[in-house]
């Protein structure tokens, strides 16, 4: 992150010396001013440096904030832009662990806060610095002096070392219950439709707000510790600088010292009690420091390694090779072989949480197995580049998001070439074109204005997935809310519309089964079996896993007869 910003933060450093170099010249340079205006000599050169120096200092620091904050800006974009991608790098299986107002409040809140550390730690270093060159004039002016403030510091780390202690963990848990909390308020904002219907608005609030007393009590407390420290350091430096200021002042009496030089203990001591009154700057540094951890568990969190290798020729064979996807308890998917011919329209079926949505996740390479290998003719997926991987897989999902400035974009999202017409024929082969076309704007509705059904935003994502012509296309129960007729339609389209091209469609319908050249049914996470829907309609279990009565939509055409309802 620092590498990205060295420029800024360069004239930051070279900023902040200038005004370092001038605060430590300045005592010397009034003092020496002071001496000559008391011994009646002329004081003009004095003057002169006195006002360069206050000017030098003025100068350095004006570049010096606004080169840092330039730095802090330009290091926040860096480590969102890093976070942002490796959020999206990730599989969708641990994409989806990560709750979205958790993931917001750390791209937002706390990258922002560890943006800032690169310009604290200059200043936090350049103020230790100063007092460094502070404590070296005194024992310049007189050892004495010096001696008298050394007295002070033990007392003066001891505090400030307490302060840093107790504030890390406060932060650590104020923010970890600012996470959790905004989670909770992103979770019942994307669900406030069920929130309103279920009348549940007071438990959903509670709900949300139930780590409030841990970051009320966590906050009240950094205030507890700030306020403690603060008066703790408030009467420290007085009795500090008190103690300096009466050595010098026995030091004038006896002849050692020259008026002008008390004036220079007084600034010296200022600038060498600089470290003390760095506890903004070290509440900072602990503020930082739990902000960066939020930030490195998820930089942390193991990306999916790209491939470099274009797509293989080939018609579109998927194939499994002893994949397995582990599970909390069992296994999602256990040692599954499986191959999918080219060109055909194959449908996974199986009951709930037997890993079909698995195997359409493998089948693009949105999640790696844990053992095994998925190929796309012959090519391990692992080894395809992203561009040819997304290039040669299509997908559509049960509860597609449209992204784009309007409904053209949303069906041509991510290929910003596609024409119109293109997209005019994907909509109609999904179904949905009549639909857009009877909105005001059409299809230059923005997606958030477009007052859609599901099964309407569904037909949406089948139409960006239609557009792609990809050589695999993976439905996963992409179908879903839509009604008979309308799927019996979709799925025409899938069956007519894109021949030639490999398509899985996970399904819970017989009629949709019924129009698949090929099934496969999965169970408890194995391949129990694969074939022709007439098949396996032969199998009891595997008519147990229709809704009974659905016979009339177990037809492939309006010829062939229903599939015998026994062996």
């Amino acid at each position: 992150m620092v590498r990205g910003v060295w420029a800024p933060l360069t004239v930051t450093a070279v900023g902040t010396i200038v005004a370092t170099a001038t605060a430590l010249a300045l005592p010397a340079v009034l003092a020496a001013a002071v001496d000559a205006v008391l011994a009646g000599e002329p004081a003009y050169g004095t003057v002169a440096a006195l006002v360069l120096v206050l000017a030098l200092a003025a100068g350095a620091e004006v570049v010096s904030v606004v080169a840092g904050a330039t730095s802090a800006a330009s290091a926040t974009q860096a480590l969102r832009l890093r976070l942002t991608t490796r959020v999206l790098s990730l599989d969708v299986a641990r994409a989806r662990g990560l709750p979205a107002g958790e993931l917001v409040n750390r791209l937002v809140s706390n990258t922002t806060t560890v943006g800032y550390v690169p310009v604290t730690l200059l200043h936090a270093m350049t103020g230790i610095l100063t007092s460094i060159g502070g404590l070296a004039a005194l024992f310049v002016i007189d050892w004495r002096v010096g001696a008298a403030f050394l007295a002070g510091v033990p007392v003066a780390l001891v505090v400030l070392r307490l302060f840093v202690s107790r504030v890390s963990d406060l932060y650590d848990r104020y923010q970890d219950a600012q996470g959790r909390l905004a989670a909770r308020l992103t979770d019942t904002l994307a669900g406030i439709r069920t929130v309103r219907a279920s009348g549940t608005a007071d438990r959903e609030i509670t709900r949300v707000l139930a780590p409030l007393p841990e970051l009320s009590a966590a906050g009240h407390s950094l205030w507890r510790v700030q306020a403690r420290s603060v008066w703790q350091i408030s009467l420290l430096l007085p009795l500090i600088e008190v103690s300096v200021l009466a050595v010098a002042g026995i030091g004038v009496a006896d002849g050692r010292l020259e008026p002008g030089q008390l004036m220079a203990v007084a600034g010296y001591t200022a600038l060498a009690l600089i470290f003390v009154e760095q506890s903004d700057t070290l509440l900072g540094v602990a503020h930082a420091r739990s902000a960066a951890r939020r930030v490195v568990e998820v930089l942390a969190l193991p990306a999916m390694t790209p491939g470099t290798r274009p797509p293989a020729d080939g018609p579109g064979t998927l194939s499994f090779r002893g994949v397995t996807v582990a599970g909390d308890g069992a296994p999602l998917l256990d040692d599954v072989d499986l191959e999918i011919p080219a060109g055909t329209l194959t449908a996974v079926v199986g009951h709930s949480g037997v890993g079909k949505s698995t195997l359409a996740l493998l089948a693009g390479r949105l999640i790696d197995p844990d053992r095994g290998q998925v190929l796309l003719d012959g090519l391990p997926l692992a080894e395809l580049a992203p561009d040819a991987l997304r290039g040669a897989v299509a997908y559509a999902f049960e509860r597609p998001v449209l992204l784009g400035d309007d409904l053209t974009s949303a069906i041509a999202y991510g290929l910003p070439d596609t024409g119109h017409d293109a997209v005019r024929e994907a909509a109609r082969a999904a179904r949905i074109d009549d639909v857009v076309r009877r909105l005001p704007a059409g299809y230059a509705t923005p997606p958030h204005a477009a007052p859609l059904s599901g099964g309407e935003i569904q037909r949406l994502g089948l139409a960006r997935a239609l557009v792609r012509r990809a050589r695999l296309t993976v439905l996963d129960d992409a179908t879903s809310s839509l009604d008979t007729a309308t799927e019996a339609q979709v799925t025409h389209a899938l069956v007519e519309g894109m021949r030639g091209r490999t398509r899985l469609l996970v399904a819970h319908r017989a009629a949709t089964a019924a129009r698949a050249d090929l099934v496969v049914w999965l169970d408890g996470g194995r391949v129990r079996a694969h074939g022709t829907h007439r098949e396996l309609w032969r199998d009891p279990d595997y008519r147990a896993l229709f809704a009974a009565g659905t016979e009339p939509a177990v037809r492939t055409s309006p010829e062939e007869e229903p599939c015998p309802a026994g062996p």
